[in-house]
């Protein structure tokens, strides 16, 4: 996209590893924090210790080294969505919750029409915690009726039920976004791999140029089952053995997998000028491409 009608940044949320709000997240860019750390135990449903080995082997992680978010509290009562459920939800939907109802509030939006407001999200089909949950719940079961003819446990099982709305882990995100904060416009989430942030701002603006939005709100989520992302990225050998991110250097040994959410809420230049909004910056132009082959 390269178009002379430019896009204002006017609200951002945010929840990354070490920095729970954006101004903690500044700080530690300007300070050069490094937030990459060893997993610690319970975090995985491995020990990290029987899922490590120091050399490339199958279901072993040869780092564990990795971006998390700790600490992270969800207050169901900041939404108009039923409390129970969002309790149950996976964390992927919570950040996506915290992160979305921060951008949009850092906003002037007491004057728009909510419907003309959509959600455009980035969220890679990745096993999630809750997702992996469900199945490991009816393949226990399914385990259980074929090896037991009579059930030892008199009808009990030792499988917990989970919530089955864990299931949408790339379908769900944008519109539990929209509909707990009452937004009406176009509303989807989708995976382009590692580009995936970048389209979703992309089909953004476009919402706004076409006269089909008065804002938008956009950014990209991760939160996958992180025991899944690493043995896999150690299968593809693209996990960095010193768990070090570095892109574009000339040491760099590869990825170093994270989690996190961020939001943004986008309007027209004019109408945010015209809004008083704060503006931290402009979109003028947007070049996207995804996995290129070779160097």
């Amino acid at each position: 996209m390269n178009d002379p009608s430019p896009i204002a940044i006017i609200g951002l949320g945010g929840l990354f590893p070490g920095a729970p709000d954006l101004d903690t997240f500044w700080r530690n860019l300007v300070a050069k924090v490094d937030a990459i750390r060893d997993v610690d135990s319970g975090r995985w449903i491995l020990d990290p210790q029987d899922a490590y080995a120091d050399q490339l082997a199958p279901d072993k992680t040869y780092s564990t080294r990795c971006g998390l978010v700790d600490g992270f509290s969800f207050d169901p009562a900041r939404y108009d969505v039923d409390a129970d459920l969002l309790r149950c939800l996976d964390p992927l939907y919570q950040m996506v919750l915290h992160a979305g109802k921060g951008a949009f509030d850092d906003g002037v939006t007491r004057s728009i029409d909510r419907d003309r407001v959509g959600v455009i999200l980035a969220s890679i089909a990745l096993p999630t915690d809750g997702s992996s949950a469900i199945t490991r719940e009816i393949l226990g079961r399914s385990f259980e009726s074929r090896l037991f003819a009579e059930n030892p446990l008199n009808g009990a099982s030792p499988f917990s039920e989970t919530c089955p709305w864990n299931n949408w882990v790339t379908a769900l995100p944008a519109a539990l976004l929209a509909g707990a904060l009452g937004l009406r416009g176009s509303t989807f989430t989708l995976d382009a791999a590692c580009a995936s942030s970048l389209y979703a701002i992309h089909l953004a603006c476009e919402e706004l140029r076409a006269g089909r939005a008065d804002a938008m709100l956009t950014g990209g989520v991760s939160r996958p089952e992180c025991l899944y992302t690493q043995m896999g990225f150690s299968q593809l050998r693209a996990l960095s053995p010193s768990g070090r991110c570095s892109p574009f250097d000339a040491g760099a040994d590869g990825l170093v997998v994270g989690e996190g959410a961020g939001v943004l809420l986008l309007k027209r230049l004019d109408n945010a000028l015209r809004d008083d909004d704060r503006i931290h910056g402009v979109i003028r132009g947007i070049g996207v491409s995804n996995d290129l082959a070779g160097s």
